[in-house]
């Protein structure tokens, strides 16, 4: 027989503060986790770049009831109680609401998320021949350790428009049959004087060439054979020409399949989870909600990484547009006077990921307040860097209300900042929308190996902020 707990112990379990681990908490819960991480890792699978995830979420809406907010809007369509709308903002960012009881203007419960992530994108005239050997030129896109990011295979994704305006789709390398690519390193006995240099400088990003061929066209009165060669296979397959490329999107991504890690398959490993694990999670949570008393809103933009810029980015008038329109469709009469106080009566949960303490690297961390694997959601009153810079500073009322709510649910969650206050830091969606007088509080899942080709997830943490999305979408909170 265990022995009853002293006044000492009952105390402490009263007034500390002690995160928990989510495992220890459902069988039936645990199950549920494993169920929702298979689906979740077809859509990483199928949705590696932004254009290919928000198709996906399209047919997604649709299948679930989801009308085209743009064709309601020119045909004058009233909205009604349970409504579900969307629309898509050129094909890389998606806005989706499911209309509640009470008016628009009394407030919107939001989450958001963004859906593109690091990679290399293809430069506008990128194809040469060089050594025998044909490559691509490439940009990176976001922030990346260059040095991981060679001597992996790739695949290409994305669209080309033709010269007719023609648009064609590429993906190549996600089949088993296809081809993949990669970018070459130097090998060991040859690179001391690479290995004297410092991290940043290991890989030139201008060496981040993508090696697509080596067989010359059989023809000696060429010059550059090789390159001659894999126009040819180009304009056989998709009628291009190398002009093309200059009107084209075309995104390198690391070529793996989304895996289970770990001899207990407790986590998901896979590019791309830096954002698309909680744009996964939103989008799953708004196919699941009921309608309820407030209209419940899931934003998923492009462009986080490089700072949420452009007509796709969070900085955009994209989420303004979208909410004008929703208020237009269901309101007698419609000014911005109107919007300002939807905007003012609403919430966002803004949904990112932020680095799990690791092991090999704890130093970078103040562990009292990081996040941690398996401890389910983690919530951030702020981002930010040194200082708080360029942070969303949430206030302590909405994150009382937040933690009630997570509370009273049975929502595992922990608080969590970007490592060491001087140690860096980083930013999320959430300060764009707050300028916009909204209520933000930041929150995610914890993630290892963040900006790496392969990032790995707890599925513990996966489901927990799933459940999370869902009853904050479904509440009414003031």
């Amino acid at each position: 027989m265990s022995e009853e707990k002293s006044q000492a112990e009952l105390l402490k379990e009263k007034l500390s503060y002690q995160p928990r681990n989510a495992w220890e908490h459902s069988e039936k819960e645990i199950r549920d986790a494993f169920d929702l991480c298979e689906n979740y890792k077809e859509y990483l699978d199928k949705g590696k770049t932004e254009r290919e995830f928000a198709a996906i979420v399209e047919k997604e809406l649709i299948k679930n009831g989801y009308q085209n907010l743009q064709t309601l809007f020119k045909q004058g369509k009233r909205l009604n109680r349970g409504a579900r709308v969307y629309y898509i903002n050129r094909h890389k960012a998606v806005a989706f609401a499911i209309i509640g009881d009470k008016p628009v203007i009394d407030g919107i419960n939001m989450v958001g998320a963004h859906i593109d992530s690091p990679r290399l994108d293809i430069k506008q005239n990128p194809l040469y021949e060089d050594s025998g050997l044909v490559l691509l030129k490439t940009h990176y896109y976001g922030g990346i350790k260059k040095y991981q990011w060679v001597a992996i295979p790739y695949s290409l994704h994305g669209v080309v428009v033709k010269a007719d305006g023609t648009k064609i789709e590429i993906c190549i390398g996600e089949d088993e049959a296809d081809p993949v690519f990669t970018i070459t390193d130097l090998l060991p006995h040859l690179a001391q004087d690479q290995m004297q240099k410092k991290a940043t400088e290991v890989v030139a990003g201008e060496n981040l060439n993508v090696l697509i061929g080596s067989r010359p066209y059989n023809d000696k009165k060429v010059k550059d054979k090789i390159k001659l060669n894999i126009l040819k296979i180009l304009n056989e397959k998709y009628g291009m020409v190398e002009e093309d490329f200059l009107s084209a999107e075309l995104e390198a991504v690391p070529a793996f399949k989304a895996k289970d890690i770990g001899l207990d398959r407790s986590m998901v490993g896979a590019y791309g989870q830096d954002d698309r694990v909680c744009a996964y999670t939103c989008l799953k949570a708004m196919m699941d909600a009921k309608p309820a008393d407030k209209t419940a809103l899931c934003i998923l933009t492009d462009k986080e990484e490089i700072g949420s810029t452009g007509n796709t980015g969070a900085q955009s008038n994209f989420l303004r547009s979208f909410i004008s329109k929703l208020i237009y469709l269901t309101n007698s009469n419609y000014s911005d006077i109107l919007l300002n106080q939807c905007l003012e009566n609403s919430m966002m949960l803004s949904a990112d990921v932020n680095p799990a303490v690791d092991p090999a690297y704890q130093e970078v961390q103040e562990k009292r307040n990081a996040s941690y694997m398996g401890n389910g959601v983690l919530i951030q009153k702020y981002t930010g860097s040194r200082g708080k810079y360029d942070a969303s500073d949430a206030n302590a009322e909405v994150v009382g209300l937040i933690r009630k709510l997570f509370n009273e649910k049975g929502i595992i969650w922990h608080t969590s900042e970007m490592g060491k206050v001087d140690q860096g830091g980083g930013g999320t969606i959430a300060q764009y929308v707050a300028n916009l007088g909204v209520e933000v509080l930041d929150c995610g899942v914890p993630l290892l190996s963040m900006h790496s080709p392969v990032e790995v997830t707890s599925k513990i943490d996966v489901y927990m902020f799933y459940k999370a999305m869902r009853v904050f979408l479904e509440s009414n909170l003031d």
